[in-house]
């Protein structure tokens, strides 16, 4: 150790170079000055951090708000397509009535019409019976009827004429 206290030794001027540069750097408080920058840089990295968390916690607080508007969404298109399947059986339903109701009225129409024209054609038919009847009837009677029946007949209608009249 005595040794380095020599001047001639040259790990003497080493020595004292090296006191010399941490006694600058103790007497400018470099040491004070890396521990404020490190300090400095730790709040800055502890708000970053902090700030980090917060950006979480608002992207989760609206990643769950998004995911509650979808499955509202979901839920209400659901209910949209429900709603809207209901609706559609309900109008097949009614149209499925009213065509029934139509048929119906329809097939009644044309049994009108043709009970109608039956018996129109049954009138007709009778009144051409009658018509042959009358016709067959006046043909007899003039074939039978000379003219002394038929003044008698025609002097007893007219007599029974005054009773049936009152």
């Amino acid at each position: 150790m005595m040794e380095l206290l020599n001047p001639g030794n040259p790990d003497f001027w080493e020595a004292l170079g090296l006191i010399i540069v941490v006694g600058l750097i103790l007497w400018q408080r470099v040491p004070a000055m890396l521990a404020k920058m490190l300090d400095a840089r730790a709040v800055a990295i502890q708000n970053e951090l902090t700030q980090a968390k917060q950006l979480r916690e608002e992207a989760e607080a609206i990643l769950v708000r998004y995911t509650e508007r979808a499955s509202h969404a979901q839920a209400e298109a659901q209910t949209i397509l429900t709603q809207a399947k209901e609706e559609a059986e309900r109008f097949a339903r009614e149209s499925e009535v009213q065509l029934k109701a139509l048929i119906e009225r329809r097939e009644r129409m044309a049994r009108d019409r043709i009970a109608r024209a039956e018996a129109a054609a049954m009138a007709e038919i009778r009144a051409m019976a009658a018509d042959a009847a009358v016709a067959a009837a006046g043909q007899i009677i003039a074939a039978r009827l000379d003219e002394q029946k038929a003044s008698a007949l025609v002097d007893g209608s007219i007599k029974d004429l005054a009773s049936k009249l009152n």
